[in-house]
C-alpha cells in the first residue's frame, strides 16, 4: 500500500520560540513516525515546523508553493523533499485541500482559514471523497463557538470538523479513521 499523505494547514507567522511552532514541530514528528508523508504550504512558520519535525523523524515532506509568493520574496522552507509550485493561489489552495488522505488545520491566519473552509465545503457537498478534517488547538474551538449557528450550519455539517487538542490526539485520530471508511453524507446542503 502506498504511503498516505497528510495535508497540514498552518500559518507563516509563528516564530520558532512560539507554542504554535513547537506544536507543529511535534505534529510533524508524530506523523512521520506513524509512516505518513507530510504535505504543507511549504513556507515558514508552522508550515516549516511541521516539515522540520517530519524530516527530523526520518519522514518525507512535500511543500506546495505559488509563483505569487515568489514575487513577495517568500522562499520554500529548507525541510522539503519535494516542492510543487503552482502558477496561481487558487491552484495551490485546491491542491493542498484535495491531495491529502487526511487534513489537519493548525492555528493560522486568513490563508489557513481559507484552506479549512474550502476543505469543509468540499467535504460537505461531496465534491471530494470523505476524509478526516481535524482542527488542532483551542483557538479553533473558540472560532467555531462564535461561528456555528444551527440556522446556518446543520449538525451533520458541523460534525465533519473534528476538534483535537494535541498532536498525539491528532495522529491517533487520523490513524484510526484511515483504517476504516469514513461515513460522511455527500448531499448538497446550502
Amino acid at each position: 500500500m502506498p504511503q498516505r499523505v497528510i495535508s497540514v494547514f498552518g500559518g507563516s507567522a509563528p516564530p520558532p520560540e512560539s507554542a504554535d511552532f513547537q506544536i507543529a514541530l511535534e505534529l510533524g514528528r508524530r506523523l512521520a513516525r506513524a509512516g505518513f508523508i507530510v504535505l504543507s504550504g511549504g513556507y515558514g512558520g508552522t508550515m516549516e515546523a511541521v516539515s522540520r519535525g517530519a524530516k527530523e523523524a526520518g519522514g518525507r515532506t512535500i511543500g506546495v508553493t505559488v509563483d505569487l509568493f515568489d514575487r513577495w520574496g517568500l522562499t520554500a522552507n529548507p525541510y522539503l523533499d519535494v516542492e510543487i509550485k503552482f502558477p496561481t493561489l487558487f491552484q495551490r489552495l485546491h491542491y493542498l485541500v484535495t491531495a491529502g488522505d487526511a487534513l489537519i488545520a493548525l492555528p493560522g491566519g486568513i490563508g489557513t482559514l481559507s484552506e479549512m473552509a474550502l476543505a469543509w465545503s468540499l467535504l460537505q457537498t461531496g465534491e471530494i471523497s470523505p476524509r478526516p478534517l481535524l482542527l488542532l488547538g483551542s483557538r479553533w474551538r473558540r472560532l467555531l463557538e462564535a461561528y456555528l449557528d444551527p440556522v446556518y450550519i446543520r449538525g451533520e455539517d458541523a460534525a465533519i470538523l473534528q476538534l483535537v487538542e494535541t498532536p498525539e490526539e491528532a495522529v491517533a485520530t487520523v490513524q484510526a479513521q484511515l483504517e476504516r471508511p469514513m461515513e460522511i453524507s455527500s448531499r448538497p446542503r446550502g
